[in-house]
């Protein structure tokens, strides 16, 4: 019975080493859920402020952004999947703000898992990103949206009392600005 005991002990310790850290690991938002608490930087840039619908300096909550629903893709500059996606992404933000019935019901913003104010400066530059970009350098977003992989999107539906709520996740398999404007209307009810 000894000669077991051991061994069993040495397979409890390494399962406790092992599994509870990703037990007790963050999960990511899920649909009908609130975001978790997330403060941004207001841009700087007077276009950017303008297109969220935020004014002065300081922080703001992604609900606090103008519009009926805020799309958010957590990317990260090295993510082949990411830069390989951003011209779809970008054709999503065209759709929108070339259809004058949602405009500005429909707003999309990326947060670079990991990335410095400088990779989301490449990234937007190098893929001609018109959204504002948000840098997450020391991954503290990441970690409260319970560390996803990348590129991960959330469509959060701002309600009119300013709560808010999370309509649709999904970790990357974007299926291209048309069928994933739709699958954006129907979860939050604009269509």
């Amino acid at each position: 019975m000894k000669k077991y005991l051991i061994p069993l002990t040495i397979m409890i310790l390494l399962f406790s080493v092992f599994a509870f850290p990703v037990l007790a690991a963050n999960k990511p938002p899920e649909k009908g859920e609130s975001l978790p608490a997330i403060n941004l930087p207001i841009p700087k840039n007077l276009d950017e402020r303008s297109y969220l619908g935020l004014s002065g300096s300081g922080t703001f909550k992604i609900p606090q952004i103008k519009a009926k629903v805020v799309i958010v893709e957590i990317y990260s500059m090295y993510c082949p999947y990411c830069q390989k996606d951003a011209p779809g992404v970008n054709e999503l933000y065209r759709l929108i703000e070339n259809n004058p019935d949602i405009k500005n019901k429909i707003k999309l913003i990326g947060i670079g898992a990991g990335n410095t104010p400088y990779e989301v400066e490449i990234f937007k530059k190098t893929y001609n990103v018109p959204f504002p970009l948000f840098p997450d350098k020391d991954y503290a977003i990441h970690k409260a949206c319970g560390e996803v992989r990348t590129p991960y999107f959330m469509v959060i539906k701002i309600n009119e009392d300013g709560t808010h709520q999370i309509v649709h996740t999904q970790l990357g398999n974007y299926p291209g600005a048309e069928p994933f404007l739709e699958l954006v209307l129907k979860a939050s009810g604009l269509k």
